[in-house]
Order: C-alpha cells, then structure tokens, then sequence
C-alpha cells in the first residue's frame, strides 16, 4: 500500500472552497479601502461618532484601560504574533519536513506586512487625535497593524491544524483563541484611542484575504506538493 510521505499534510481543504473564500472578501476589502481612501463622508461620520463614544470610556476606566494596553502590547503585538508564526515554521521543517509548506506560511506572514505598510504609506490616514490620549502609536492609520496581523497569523495557524488533522479538543480551543484573540486585539485598539473601527475592519478583511490567497494559491502550485 503507498504510503504518504511524512513531509506532506494529511488533509487538504479543495482549492475551490479558498479561492471562492478569497473571491468574497475581494469585494469587501477593496470596497472599504476605496471609502477610506476617498475620505467617503458618512464612514468618516460612523467612524468619528464610535470613536468619541469609547474615548471617555478608556479615560474613566484606567484599571480596564491599562489592562487593555498590556493585552495590545505584549499579548496581541504584532511581534508576538509573528513569532508565533515563526515557531509554526520551525515545527513544519523540523517535524514534517514539510519545506514548501513553512516557506508558505513565513512568505505570507512577510507579505502580509509588506501590504500593510504599503497601504499604511499610500493611504496616509492620520489616527486619531485627543486632548487626553490614553496610548498613543506611530505611523498611519489604514489598516491596523496589530488586527491584520492577528488575522493573518491566526488564519494560518487554523490552517495549519486543519491540515495536519489536530483533535477536535485542541481544534475547538485554537479556534476560541483565535476569535479571542483577533476580536480582542481590534477592539483594543479602537479603545485605546490609537485607531478609527474601519481601520481595524479594514485589517481583519485584508488578513483572512491573506490567508485565503495563501491557500489557493498552495493547493494550485504542483510543487508545492512534492516532498
């Protein structure tokens, strides 16, 4: 009987099924980007009006507030998670010998930080601003850093378990820290002051758009299925 070999997954999601996936967030993704480029006036209103209503929360709840900039800071840091991604292709090499799968998985970590600056630097949107700031952040603001990253990682990281058939138990508490951890991670940036609510939307599409690209595109490449 054939045997598989060790460096390739047990099971694969079809190609059909991530790059319809991919397709949906497509329009989505473009679509917001386009309104935040074009400063479309009624997002700008929704944005601001969300904004100016959590603000004073975060002042008057310093004890949520600073708990909020540990979780964004260390937690949810986009380093953190990129380490997270780097330990994931560690594991691939020197467990599975699954080369062409781990230069997936890092590739699309780096490319994903590649669009994000990219779009932060042709956007050019400016975060933010109070007269009391509870945090504060550097460079522009479309799309978050910190919810792209989470996305794109977290993405991967389910992927990857879905790949190598984890157990239902480990599989259901990846997912919950997953939603978890991307959920949380946009929304504490919106509390903290340091991103308008599209920013972090506009994060969160372009990262699970990340990771759908990367699975298409892994199952149509042949070599990438060679030991």
């Amino acid at each position: 009987m054939h045997s598989r070999p060790v460096d390739a997954p047990p099971r694969t999601p079809g190609p059909r099924t991530a790059a319809l996936t991919a397709a949906a967030l497509t329009l989505p993704s473009l679509l917001l980007l386009l309104l935040v480029a074009f400063s479309w006036q009624p997002l700008l209103t929704l944005d601001g009006h969300i904004a100016r209503t959590t603000h004073p929360w975060a002042v008057d709840e310093p004890g949520l507030t600073h708990a909020f900039r540990i979780l964004t800071d260390w937690v949810w840091d986009p380093w953190t998670m990129r380490a997270l991604c780097a330990a994931a292709v560690v594991w691939l090499v020197w467990r599975h010998h699954a080369w062409w799968l781990a230069l997936w998985v890092a590739a699309t970590c780096v490319l994903g930080t590649v669009v994000q600056q990219g779009l932060k630097s042709a956007i050019g949107r400016a975060r933010p601003v109070w007269p009391d700031p509870v945090d504060s952040a550097h460079y522009a603001a479309f799309p978050s850093g910190h919810a792209m990253t989470a996305a794109v990682v977290c993405g991967l990281l389910l992927w990857l378990l879905h790949l190598y058939d984890a157990g239902d138990t480990l599989r259901r508490t990846a997912y919950a820290l997953a939603v978890v951890s991307v959920v949380g991670v946009g929304l504490t940036r919106v509390w903290l002051g340091v991103h308008w609510p599209s920013d972090v939307v506009g994060g969160w599409l372009l990262g699970a758009l990340m990771v759908a690209l990367a699975m298409a595109s892994y199952e149509r490449w042949p070599a990438a299925k060679r030991p």
